[in-house]
């Protein structure tokens, strides 16, 4: 392609839509106009780098897109309304499309831990390897309860939040290796069994549950959301199903990031649990009926905005004007 004549040839286009991106208010025909116009300097900067390669003009005509796109969504992607969406669509149907990964990874790991604490209490000698005679008494009788009510409430969650958001950005983040997740959730699961076991085998069962619960069920529910996403991506490159490898991991890369922020709240409403809740004066049953009533909420969440967001067309994707420069240069 004579890239001279090219340029010669739609120069004309291009001085259009910069004229038309530093325009201060759009009407409704020129916003169709800037519409067009972006499609027709997509498809040019297409050709141009598919026909002939030349890096300031791909340089330039890159940039001018990205402003017109701005221009385009740019106010509309900045209100209240786009942050709302994603918590209202987004983030719930990629929860709901992926959701039997994650279940399958909840049930999976609740029933190892009840097999890991049945056995353990079966199987007292194990524990005599793992803490000395002092250290469980140091345990049962005063650090698993004061864990909780040691340090003030607002830092504690911040604390709690923290180290949950690593473990679960460690999920999603070691996903496309596949084994690290598993060791992650494995080494989890393991702790609580072991502490369950011991706090069970002193009588003090009631005390372990009464404080797991009323956080641990949506905290741990959001660890093996995460879990299961990133088996889901270390899936989409042995399985793409019809797609390349690297588009298989790419889409499911974008849907994880989306699961990743949205685990961010879940987890800190957890944090504001076991910090406010999980320590309070209130009766065991009020404080576990909070943390079930947490639970519930998630799973109404899913499975009923999440639903409705996927036969709406929702997937958990970036949406489909942010993918737009990428079609038009595989096109």
């Amino acid at each position: 392609m004579d890239l001279d004549a090219y340029v010669l040839a739609h120069a004309h286009e291009w001085q259009r839509l910069e004229q038309l991106v530093g325009r201060s208010g759009l009407d409704g025909h020129v916003s169709d106009e800037l519409v067009e116009r972006y499609q027709q300097v997509a498809t040019h900067l297409s050709v141009v780098r598919t026909s002939s390669p030349d890096s300031h003009l791909i340089a330039y005509l890159s940039s001018l897109l990205a402003r017109a796109r701005i221009r385009m969504v740019g106010a509309r992607t900045s209100t209240w309304r786009s942050f709302g969406r994603f918590f209202t669509h987004r983030f719930p149907a990629a929860l709901y499309r992926l959701r039997w990964w994650w279940l399958a990874c909840l049930a999976a790991n609740v029933v190892l831990t009840a097999v890991l604490m049945t056995w353990l209490l079966d199987n007292p000698t194990v524990e005599q390897t793992l803490l000395s005679p002092a250290e469980v008494d140091q345990l049962v009788n005063s650090d698993f309860e004061s864990y909780y009510s040691e340090n003030p409430a607002q830092s504690f969650a911040s604390l709690v939040w923290l180290n949950n958001t690593r473990v679960a950005a460690l999920c999603i983040a070691l996903g496309v290796l596949g084994l690290p997740v598993v060791w992650l959730l494995f080494q989890n699961v393991l702790n609580l069994a072991i502490v369950g076991s011991i706090m069970i085998r002193a009588d003090r069962g009631d005390v372990f549950f009464g404080l797991i619960l009323p956080h641990g069920l949506l905290e741990l529910t959001a660890i093996f959301v995460a879990g299961g996403v990133g088996l889901r991506l270390f899936w989409s490159w042995i399985e793409p199903r019809g797609l390349s490898r690297a588009a298989s991991l790419a889409r499911e890369g974008r849907t994880a990031v989306t699961v990743a922020l949205g685990l961010g709240v879940v987890l800190l409403v957890s944090g504001v649990i076991e910090a406010f809740v999980t320590p309070s004066p209130l009766p065991t049953w009020a404080r576990i009926a909070v943390g079930a009533l947490a639970e519930v909420a998630f799973l109404a969440y899913v499975f009923v905005l999440g639903r409705r967001a996927v036969r709406e067309g929702e997937t958990g994707d970036l949406s489909a004007d942010l993918l737009e420069d990428t079609v038009a240069t595989q096109a």
